[in-house]
C-alpha cells in the first residue's frame, strides 16, 4: 500500500465521527503506530481537520467531501464499461482496484431512475 493509499484509508476509517487511536488503525492498516502518527501531522498538515493526540485518539471534527463530479450518460456508460473490464482483468491488483473503485462510485451515485416509471407526457399544444 502507497503512502497516498494509505492516507485515504485513514480518511475513510475516520469518516464516521468516531474516536479512534492510532493502534487501532495501525492494526487495520498493517503498520506502526508512529507511521500513523506521522500520517495524521500529514493529514493536519494538508488541512483536513481532525483532531486528537498520541496516546488518545483522532476524530475528524466535520466532514470532509471532494467536490462533485458531474458525468454525463455517455461518461457513465464509458466509465461502467472500463471498470468491467479492469474487474476482469489477469493482474488481480488492477481487478481488486477497479472493485474498489466501483464501489466508492456506486456509494455516491444516485439512485438510477426505475424502468417502470410513467415516460413524460409530451407537451401539449401552445396557444
Amino acid at each position: 500500500m502507497t503512502r497516498n493509499e494509505r492516507l485515504e484509508q485513514i480518511l475513510m476509517l475516520l469518516r464516521d465521527g468516531e474516536l479512534i487511536r492510532a493502534r487501532d488503525v495501525a492494526g487495520r492498516l498493517g503498520v506502526s503506530e508512529r507511521t500513523i502518527w506521522r500520517d495524521m501531522k500529514t493529514l493536519v498538515d494538508y488541512g483536513v481537520p481532525i483532531e486528537g493526540e498520541r496516546g488518545l485518539g483522532y476524530v475528524l471534527r466535520r466532514p470532509v467531501a471532494l467536490p462533485p463530479l458531474v458525468l454525463t450518460a455517455d461518461e457513465m456508460a464509458a466509465l461502467h464499461h472500463l471498470l468491467r473490464l479492469a474487474e476482469a482483468h489477469a493482474d488481480t491488483r488492477i481487478g481488486a482496484g477497479a472493485r474498489g473503485l466501483a464501489a466508492k462510485i456506486r456509494a455516491v451515485m444516485p439512485p438510477e431512475p426505475e424502468e417502470d416509471a410513467p415516460p413524460l407526457a409530451p407537451p401539449g399544444p401552445s396557444g
